[in-house]
């Protein structure tokens, strides 16, 4: 990771830091947090990364079911598939401020908590509104810690941020093709409610919670010689002068997180009804959803790592926005028969998300940069992405059809091109922001 390395130029680690404030300017050679603590991490980061997307992609699974269980419209449907990035948007930017008053261990854990909470009630509420409601706790709960996330691995892994990026965007991609293969089949099982068959998920972010909940503890009770856990006391603060809206590869890398968004949601929501309404069982409908979701997996690993050796990322997304206007096309023109070859491009075409991720890591020298960084291109992107699923589901309702949905798929598809593109040059934001403010 030679190159990784000098692009990122980090502060002193936060234990180092830590233990020099507790002991009074002198680092204890005891401070460091204990390997198991290193190890918890770990396993935090990856059990959170599995619950960022199951509430989403299960919803998907069985929306016809709840449409008709709970009498929605087309449109309302639609509103539901609007719901994640509206949250991410509107939760994300708060990410950062919570971060600093309790900490960012403790934020992602109560995000685990909402979530647990969020899945549990939902399908149980009775009405659209009450559903709304228990799924906007539950995407609260995804949207902090969606932001925190790069934050704790830029903190903790420095060095590795493509590999821990990677070993985090594979167990997202994990998550979210189990719960599109698994819902239908566990809703079946479970006697054929789609009520039980959504309520299971809250049991696997119950899971979650628990390693947290160990490194907030930690925060407590400190590490030998007195040292605390970087991930449950220490905060990002804003580095002093950085303006991050005055960075051009900023607003790049928001507007590319934000048409990258509006792709996987539109997928996430709404292509499983493509397939049925092209005559693909209920089933295999959400099996194809999860081909999509799971082609994130390997390629998760090796589109980070691959990333962070090159200078420029521009390829790259290039190569992915071509995976997906062939994927559309598909859709358009055979979507029943080919089926199996869409899912795969579109698959290959979501991975932009663990790149986006990645960029977010490159693009800031600091922990703090990345921070803000990260909640300005989350919540700013997630905004960006907010009338996609909502207008696909108004043109499927008006036209009685795919094809000027899939078109506007495919038409959203070449500025998130061009926009990644700008996003993946060799630069700063801390160096961009700094030049403006001098002008």
């Amino acid at each position: 990771m030679a190159i990784e390395e000098s692009r990122t130029t980090t502060p002193p680690p936060i234990r180092d830091v830590a233990a020099q404030e507790s002991s009074g300017g002198t680092a204890s050679p005891h401070a460091s947090p204990r390997a198991w603590t290193t190890r918890l991490v770990i396993v935090g980061i990856v059990l959170a990364a599995l619950n960022l997307r199951p509430a989403i992609t299960s919803f998907g699974a069985l929306l016809e079911e709840v449409r008709d269980g709970l009498g929605m419209s087309g449109s309302v449907a639609g509103l539901l598939t609007s719901v994640p990035p509206l949250c991410f948007a509107v939760f994300g930017v708060m990410a950062p401020r919570l971060a600093r008053r309790f900490g960012p261990g403790a934020v992602v854990c109560a995000g685990m908590a909402a979530i647990t909470a969020g899945l549990a009630i939902r399908p149980y509420t009775g009405s659209a509104a009450g559903f709304l409601a228990a799924s906007a706790l539950a995407l609260m709960g995804i949207a902090v810690s969606n932001v925190l996330m790069p934050v704790i691995v830029k903190r903790w892994f420095p060095d590795r941020v493509g590999s821990m990026t990677g070993l985090y965007s594979m167990a997202l991609a994990l998550g979210t093709a189990a719960a599109a293969a698994l819902t239908v089949p566990m809703t079946d099982a479970l006697g054929g409610s789609w009520r039980s068959g959504l309520a299971v998920w809250a049991g696997l972010a119950g899971v979650a919670v628990l390693p947290w909940i160990a490194l907030v503890r930690t925060r407590d009770a400190g590490s030998p010689g007195g040292g605390r856990t970087p991930v449950a006391d220490a905060a990002p603060h804003e580095p002093e002068g950085l303006r991050i809206t005055r960075s051009r590869t900023a607003w790049a890398l928001a507007v590319f997180f934000g048409l990258q968004a509006t792709a996987a949601y539109i997928t996430m929501g709404w292509m499983p009804q493509i397939f049925r309404d092209a005559g693909v069982s209920a089933g295999t409908a959400g099996l194809l959803l999860a081909v999509t979701m799971v082609m994130g997996v390997p390629l998760a690993f090796v589109i980070p790592r691959l990333a962070t050796r090159l200078p420029h990322q521009g390829p790259i997304v290039a190569a992915l926005g071509v995976c997906g206007l062939a994927g559309y096309a598909g859709l358009y023109a055979a979507p029943a028969a080919g089926a199996w070859v869409w899912a795969l491009l579109l698959g290959v075409s979501n991975c932009a998300f663990p790149l986006a991720l990645t960029m977010v890591g490159m693009r800031a020298r600091t922990g703090a940069g990345v921070a803000q960084l990260s909640a300005f291109a989350q919540s700013t992107g997630y905004l960006l992405s907010i009338p996609g699923p909502l207008l696909v589901g108004v043109l499927y309702q008006h036209s009685g059809g795919w094809g000027l949905p899939i078109a506007l798929m495919a038409a959203l598809m070449v500025p998130q091109i061009a926009v990644g593109v700008l996003a993946g040059r060799d630069r700063t934001v801390e160096d961009e922001a700094t030049s403006a403010l001098r002008l």
